[in-house]
């Protein structure tokens, strides 16, 4: 009986870390807010547009996935800031990819996001 409570308080540990986390990227990052934003544009938009299960399924992987990545970054940007606050070539190359990988997944999903409801958008016209 023991063991289960100190599993079950880990695991709760665990999604208070992970809300603190995504809290903390919220209050402090522009670009999760704005991916937040967009998020829930996207969601008024699928119930608008009445898009189908598949549609729905892209969608949110999409709009989770940049945003976990968007938190990656914000990740790779604290630790790096942690471990040297002078400007170093690999500091650099470290914070750069990790927002160009946020900046290729923001690119393609504007696409996706094009390929879905822009139809519906010229036919609701």
């Amino acid at each position: 009986m023991e063991q289960k409570k100190k599993q079950n308080h880990k695991l709760y540990g665990g999604f208070q870390y992970a809300f603190a986390g995504i809290v903390t990227g919220l209050k402090q990052e522009q670009n999760m807010k704005m991916h937040a934003v967009m998020t829930v544009l996207v969601v008024i938009a699928g119930f608008f547009f009445h898009i189908s299960m598949t549609e729905w399924c892209i969608c949110l992987l999409i709009c989770g996935l940049i945003m976990a990545l968007e938190l990656v970054n914000t990740a790779v940007e604290a630790v790096v800031d942690l471990v040297t606050e002078e400007r170093k070539p690999l500091a650099k190359i470290a914070k750069d990819t990790a927002a160009g990988a946020v900046f290729i997944l923001a690119i393609f999903s504007a696409v996706i996001g094009c390929i879905i409801f822009l139809p519906k958008v010229i036919a609701w016209i």
